[in-house]
């Protein structure tokens, strides 16, 4: 098995993705709208990387934030609320706020283990700040870390619930910058001191299954490389200070961030780098063949740590139960909070 999750091409495997992820047996999957068509194609899709794999705890994720960033959409599947919806309920009533992302997280979670997806990137815990890029904007919780912690800790909570695992994101924090890493690299120079507010949610949630790191510099922490690709941050800020052990991934590797790091523009350099950094598995998300034979070329075996963290991780879901309930649930925490 290698350390990677690895994007596909479109709707069915070919016939060269086959032979690819056969011999390379990557540790998971990521699905976005170009691999989605209807409900049973999609199923279908699903059965059979968990066939090609002989794993039936396979990690096949998706980006389900709701608002903007939602791959399952209308006509066959519902629309849901962005993040910073539960930020407004939790202005006038945190209580019920924290039920309704709860509530809404256990619908999401029922929906997508029914499609055999078993991970949903979500919650985000990037704390909002003056001059944040739109690329968070309406995703984020809001301004204030507890806030963005209770409600992340709730959509956790949800999605265990209804069967899926929660990946928290984008870890050291995303707030603060200017610029949208999949087109350029973000500069945070917060001092040590001020980005002590980021990491409140993220220590809050150190238990969560899941993260992932973003593709920004913290000068105050490595001048030099971001998070994804600095062994200094993941040992001392990610690990350490923020106390998170559980399975770490990169952001994407295709997003233009990297091209400005070590490794250039090869995707084989990049997946070895963020591994060689500390994270337990690389994130390859656009399906382009090319660029996956190069990943899987470049990296070794997945490493008994990161295997163990991954087991972990999987078994964290819980078994998806009461779909009626939890729908009737989510519809009566947001028709309350909208009154």
């Amino acid at each position: 098995m290698i350390p990677a999750f690895l994007g596909l091409e479109g709707p069915t495997l070919t016939s060269r993705e086959r032979d690819l992820f056969r011999a390379a047996n990557p540790a998971g999957y990521i699905l976005f709208r170009r691999n989605i068509e209807t409900p049973d194609q999609l199923r279908a899709l699903t059965d059979s990387l968990r066939t090609l794999s002989g794993n039936s705890r396979l990690p096949i994720l998706i980006d389900q934030e709701g608002g903007r960033v939602a791959r399952l959409r209308p006509p066959h599947w519902p629309e849901y609320p962005a993040p910073c919806a539960f930020a407004a309920i939790w202005n006038k009533a945190p209580i019920t706020a924290m039920a309704a992302a709860r509530a809404n997280a256990q619908s999401l979670g029922l929906l997508l283990a029914g499609l055999g997806i078993s991970v949903d990137c979500l919650p985000l815990l990037d704390v909002e700040a003056p001059g944040m890029h739109d690329v968070i904007g309406d995703r984020s919780y809001g301004p204030d870390p507890v806030t963005v912690a209770s409600l992340g800790r709730a959509t956790l909570d949800g999605l265990q619930a209804g069967g899926c695992v929660g990946v928290v994101k984008h870890i050291p924090g995303h707030g603060r910058a200017t610029a949208d890493s999949h087109l350029d690299l973000p500069i945070v120079t917060a001092s040590a001191e001020e980005l002590e507010t980021d990491l409140i949610p993220f220590r809050r949630l150190a238990d969560a299954p899941m993260a992932m790191t973003a593709h920004v510099i913290y000068t105050a922490w490595d001048s030099e490389r971001c998070a994804s690709l600095s062994p200094t941050i993941i040992a001392t800020i990610i690990r350490q200070s923020i106390g998170f052990d559980n399975l770490l991934m990169s952001d994407d590797l295709c997003m233009q961030a990297l091209s400005q790091q070590p490794g250039g523009n090869h995707m084989g350099s990049r997946a070895t780098g963020v591994i060689a950094a500390g994270c337990d598995i690389a994130l390859h998300c656009s399906g382009d063949f090319a660029e996956m034979e190069a990943v899987a070329a470049a990296l070794p075996p997945i490493s008994e740590t990161a295997l163990a963290r991954l087991t972990r991780a999987m078994d964290w879901a819980g078994t998806p139960a009461g779909t009626a309930d939890a729908l009737a649930a989510r519809r009566d925490a947001l028709t309350t909070a909208a009154l």
